[in-house]
């Protein structure tokens, strides 16, 4: 049984590449391991290393404290780790619109940002 520690690091292995577009394979690739090692982690199945979770965060761009963020007691570092619970984090399409969104220009997101506010107001 997994412990949820493990489960939950894998958790955000997996968030944390699928925002950023990066699949299993390229990040096994980048870390130099298989695949499925990258699954198994993703899973909470195996256990993640010190170092191997140093090197998965070089490859996606985070530290190592990022895998940790939203345990019980642990310090969220971005105001988005603060507001986005583990549930949302799990639905696709929520996922699908923050990499939508961060891959719009950031003069063209404020606007968009803008116009988002002015809608949920309404609504």
């Amino acid at each position: 049984m997994a412990h949820k520690v493990d489960e939950h690091v894998g958790k955000r292995i997996r968030q944390r590449r699928w925002l950023i577009g990066m699949t299993q394979q390229k990040l096994a690739e980048m870390v130099g391991i298989k695949f499925q090692q990258i699954q198994k982690y993703e899973t909470g199945a195996n256990r993640v290393s010190a170092s191997r979770l140093w090197d998965i965060g070089e490859a996606m761009g985070v530290n190592v404290g990022f895998f940790f963020e939203g345990l019980d007691g642990a310090q969220s570092g971005s105001a988005a780790s603060r507001f986005i619970s583990g549930d949302l984090l799990e639905d696709k399409e929520a996922m699908d619109l923050v990499r939508c969104y961060y891959a719009i220009p950031q003069n063209q997101r404020r606007r968009l940002f803008e116009l988002a506010r002015v809608l949920s107001d309404v609504a």
